[in-house]
């Protein structure tokens, strides 16, 4: 990983728990004011990003880490087992939630203040759909699985904020009060899928699962334009994760009269190949005599 890379996630992550931090007094404040569990678990779920931003923070310095003598393919993964931690966190809060839901619901606690939580909500939405933004982008252009989790928590937080909102201008009009742990409840649900798409992920990348059709058929195109007077065929096509990288290897055949270092120049041009087009990949070729070819798989 280059130190422009590396820097590059330090700073989102960086980022994102200066913005946490603040929306986390922001709503917790107006939350204690107004009696409001719907915005006091708001305030729990903004504490459940700033733990995730401290562990992409974490995960992205520690993946950033050279290849060493017990880690020869690198720390790369410490940023999908994050996600599991990450996971952990979130549905924990999301059960506490719940508990705290449904107190409220049997209590009958009135709500103070609606109009006021009301901008909170919708002053906590745009600032997330700011931060969003920022850290897809980020997550995109550097390949960061623990920045890109970061972000669908965001994402999250804004339908969150915004129902939330829409519940207490509810409130307001009709005076109900169970409008309000009945969205805490609603938001407890969306915390905990939210967990659980994170910690599905992590798994695939951790039982290296293979990369997605679309960027198998970008590996697949690349090597089938070397076949004729370079390669005569390919097997043993595989692939996996690990953090931002994507690991690639295959066989390639060539004839049998090829001088090593011509068949070693032809493997190094279909890595860059791929590299090029497959941007985060690291691909090794395996060369094969044509005397040992086999039909082409995957």
């Amino acid at each position: 990983m280059s130190g422009e890379t590396a820097a590059a996630k330090s700073r989102a992550a960086w980022v994102s728990i200066a913005v946490n931090t603040a929306l986390i007094a922001f709503k917790l404040a107006v939350g204690v004011v107004s009696g409001s569990i719907s915005i006091i678990s708001e305030a729990v779920h903004s504490s459940t990003d700033l733990a995730a931003a401290v562990i992409a923070l974490v995960s992205v310095r520690k993946a950033s880490q050279p290849a060493d003598l017990r880690h020869r393919y690198g720390h790369d993964k410490v940023e999908n087992f994050s996600g599991f931690i990450e996971a952990a966190i979130v549905f924990a809060a999301g059960i506490a939630i719940v508990v705290e839901a449904v107190r409220h619901l049997i209590s009958g606690e009135t709500v103070d203040h609606v109009p006021l939580a009301i901008a909170v909500m919708l002053v906590s939405a745009a600032v997330n759909v700011g931060l969003t933004i920022y850290l897809y982008r980020v997550a995109n252009r550097v390949g960061s699985p623990a920045l890109e989790a970061d972000a669908a928590n965001h994402l999250t937080d804004i339908y969150t904020s915004l129902g939330v909102a829409a519940g207490l201008a509810l409130i307001e009009v009709t005076g109900r009060t169970y409008f309000d742990p009945l969205l805490a409840l609603a938001v407890a649900g969306l915390i905990m899928w939210t967990a659980w798409r994170i910690a599905s992920r992590s798994t695939r990348v951790l039982l290296d699962e293979a990369l997605p059709d679309d960027e198998l058929a970008i590996v697949r195109a690349t090597v089938a334009e070397h076949r004729g007077e370079l390669i005569i065929g390919y097997h043993k096509l595989r692939s996996r994760h690990a953090g931002s990288r994507h690991l690639i290897d295959l066989h390639i055949t060539v004839s049998d009269d090829m001088t090593v270092a011509a068949a070693h120049r032809i493997a190094e041009h279909i890595e860059r190949d791929i590299g090029q087009r497959l941007p985060h990949s690291e691909v090794l070729v395996h060369i094969e005599p044509a005397s040992h070819e086999r039909a082409d798989q995957s």
